[in-house]
């Protein structure tokens, strides 16, 4: 078999644990396809996922639809925007995820996303935006903030 079919068909046995669905919490999220135990890497991806560094001057001369859409899935603080090096046309799972002040996840300083209990089948992945971004967010009415 062919190095690459067999890492890939590891990867699908392996490390393959969640859809997309949608979710009482806030428009789409993302959903366990099977248990996953505390500790496990839910969303790891054989994809490098790399961002890069917007300033809002740059950003703001983006077409008004193009800026929403970043706005939604993009994290941004008050000097910069991060977006991801593969553009919009392509999808990293991890951008649906939701916050929860009862999170199931966290992400490390690394950026690896880890289950901080057990996950069961059909639960949604939900992590606290504030601590692992480090800053208060706020939402709509209705949010679990």
């Amino acid at each position: 078999m062919h190095s690459k079919k067999k890492k890939l068909l590891q990867h699908l046995r392996t490390e393959v644990f969640c859809r997309l669905g949608v979710s009482p919490v806030h428009g789409i999220g993302v959903f366990a396809i099977r248990d996953i135990l505390k500790g496990s890497k839910p969303l790891k991806s054989r994809l490098k996922v790399h961002e890069i560094k917007f300033n809002h001057a740059e950003v703001s001369s983006l077409p008004p639809q193009v800026r929403k859409e970043m706005d939604m899935f993009c994290y941004y603080d008050k000097h910069h925007m991060l977006v991801p090096a593969i553009g919009l046309n392509a999808m990293n799972m991890s951008v649906y995820l939701n916050h929860s002040k009862t999170p199931n996840l966290k992400m490390r300083k690394d950026g690896d996303l880890i289950a901080l209990r057990d996950i069961k089948q059909d639960e949604e992945l939900v992590m606290d935006y504030d601590d692992s971004f480090g800053e208060v967010h706020t939402f709509g009415p209705g949010a679990d903030d």
